[in-house]
């Protein structure tokens, strides 16, 4: 699915994907940490297809295991709170996508410090957000730190 995903047959993508999802919960459980993976995977290949409302429910989906078997503060759990911030955006929930994307940076500079690359990944993902709320002056500092951090 992954192979698939990355040269753009999406569709054949999503159907590796489910297939995979469907076995993993099957063998391995749905809170086991490669499961939620594949959920991860499935949920992007969806925000691909532009589905963005299965790809915020299967990023929630992800994001709530993630939070349950490995802990709100995780490596694993904060990517899926970037993941889903990016998919709230894609629907024009702005307010929310900022609420996500400020969890993920205060929780990457908690866990992983400032300077970390995914700390500088969220800075930017802020960043970058912000100006379609028409909040110009507060991304540019965040920009210029992402770039100096880079």
């Amino acid at each position: 699915g992954w192979y698939a995903r990355e040269i753009g047959k999406y569709k054949e993508a999503e159907e590796m994907s489910r297939d995979a999802l469907e076995a993993q919960d099957a063998a391995l459980g749905a809170e086991h940490p490669v499961t939620l993976a594949s959920v991860s995977n499935l949920a992007l290949v969806l925000r691909y297809q532009g589905k963005y409302e299965q790809a915020e429910d299967m990023n929630r989906r992800a994001l709530e295991g993630r939070e349950k078997a490995l802990g709100k503060e995780h490596p694993d759990t904060l990517t899926s709170v970037s993941n889903l911030a990016s998919v709230l955006q894609d629907q024009g929930k702005y307010e929310q996508a900022e609420d996500m994307n400020r969890r993920a940076l205060e929780g990457c500079e908690k866990a992983l410090g400032k300077e970390h690359p995914d700390t500088l990944t969220s800075v930017y993902c802020l960043a970058y957000l912000l100006p379609q709320r028409q909040r110009y002056k507060d991304a540019s500092p965040l920009y210029q730190r992402a770039c100096a951090g880079y």
